[in-house]
């Protein structure tokens, strides 16, 4: 076989790709993609890898969480920082029930592009391009803003870039130190029960803080307390746009895809002699695949084999979105497929799409508690089979959304309408995150 280069994927059937009405505009803006600075390291990436080969041996926890799609129209400092309070409470949460590190993973600073079900949607009898994201074209249904605009691939660029500056400022420069805990309680989520629960987690990191400092214990040369690790994922959908921005590191002659840390390939495009296996096979970031109740344990072992082949720890994770309804079912012959077989992989879970439903009302929406029971038949199955589950992979927003119905403030049916406000998927609200970052705490102390 022909070395791999980052062209390969161009031999092999691409799904999901948009129709570019313009080829040569499109061509123009790849090559001047290809010229801009990378967005994440190489070094960085072989850090992420090393944090999920210890989620795979059961020595630390991920959580993978962010914006089902991001917005062009959703960049400023207060609404990343506030996403990242989210995420920074959830890992607290636990971290503390579990005495686990957590490696936190956002889906943010590239999540730009969604596969869709069909190519058109149709309104009262007129039909057009779907939306595919902010880095295609964009949600309001006429005909100019559903043509598919390369110039589009730019702005995901820049704004992922922006993004990712704040988060590596946030992250490192004392905005997530543990003394800020009671910072990361937005308002909305204080006056809540679970934001109450949050609030006495806080006091009692504070109290252990003051006593180790009592006890001679020098805090400020610990940067664990000062800081945190925070990479950024999505999928990597684009083929087109990863390739510009893929990389031969100059220390070890790999690739590298330097849009994001780790990138994922889909249920819709997982074929695997299809084009986003074929980019993703050559790439040395860390990788995922999306796995539904319709993965057979011989899909399992060839998308190892293609995307894992040497077997590195914490190369490969699947995440699996079946369904709370099937996910006890359909996940067992994997696990056990991949356990038989030796692969070293990580396991995590997407409890958000395969619980996706219309009400009556005509908005797509999720229940907490379906969420919750797909959360809990995973770590049972793995339970079960002695193997680890090694984390969740969630759609949220830092937002008082009302998009998700239950949860501890509960949210139903006729208030969806109220502060509905996702581009694609319903999400999760700050208070739901938090109820869910307890319940799946409780399930780590077990």
């Amino acid at each position: 076989m022909s070395a791999w280069i980052p062209t390969s994927w161009q031999e092999h059937p691409a799904a999901q790709q948009p129709d570019w009405p313009d080829p040569a505009a499109l061509d123009g803006v790849l090559k001047e993609l290809h010229g801009r600075p990378p967005l994440v390291f190489a070094g960085e990436a072989r850090t992420l890898q090393a944090a999920l080969a210890k989620v795979a041996r059961g020595e630390a926890f991920m959580l993978q969480a962010g914006d089902c799609a991001e917005s062009f129209n959703d960049s400023s400092a207060d609404g990343i920082r506030d996403k990242l309070k989210v995420i920074l409470q959830m890992a607290v949460v636990l971290t503390y029930a579990s005495g686990l590190p957590v490696v936190k993973v956002g889906r943010i600073a590239g999540q730009f592009a969604k596969p869709r079900s069909a190519v058109t949607e149709e309104r009262e009898d007129t039909v057009l391009p779907v939306f595919r994201g902010h880095a295609i074209n964009d949600a309001a249904f006429d005909t100019e803003s559903r043509r598919a605009d390369p110039r589009r691939l730019l702005t995901a660029y820049n704004q992922s870039a922006s993004t990712l500056n704040l988060i590596r400022a946030l992250t490192k420069g004392g905005f997530a130190d543990l003394r800020q805990i009671h910072v990361w309680n937005q308002e909305f989520v204080a006056a809540s029960k679970q934001g109450r629960r949050y609030e006495a987690i806080a006091h009692q990191i504070d109290r252990s803080l003051r006593f180790m400092a009592a006890c001679g214990i020098n805090l400020e040369t610990d940067a664990s307390l000062h800081e945190v690790d925070f990479y950024i994922s999505h999928e990597a959908l684009l083929l087109g746009y990863e390739e510009a921005l893929t990389r031969q590191d100059s220390l070890t002659g790999d690739w590298y895809d330097c849009s994001a840390h780790l990138l994922w390939i889909g249920e819709r495009t997982r074929r695997i002699d299809g084009a986003h296996v074929a980019f993703l096979s050559g790439v040395k970031n860390p990788i995922a695949c999306k796995l539904s109740a319709a993965a057979t344990p011989d899909d399992v072992l060839r998308l190892c084999d293609a995307l894992n082949p040497d077997n590195e720890p914490g190369r490969l994770t699947f995440i699996t979105r079946m369904g709370a309804d099937k996910v006890g079912d359909a996940l067992p012959p994997l696990v056990a497929v991949v356990q038989s077989d030796g692969r070293n992989v990580v396991w995590t879970c997407d409890p958000m799409h395969a619980n996706t439903f219309v009400t009556p009302s005509g908005y797509k929406t999720r229940r907490l508690a379906d969420i919750m029971v797909e959360i809990k038949r995973f770590f049972a199955v793995h339970n079960a089979a002695g193997t680890v589950p090694g984390g969740v992979h969630l759609e949220l927003t830092h937002q008082n959304v009302t998009e998700c119905l239950g949860g501890a403030e509960e949210i139903f049916d006729h208030d969806l309408a109220h502060r509905y406000e996702a581009l694609c998927d319903p999400r999760l609200n700050a208070r739901q995150s938090l109820d869910l970052a307890f319940e799946i705490g409780a399930m780590l102390q077990t």
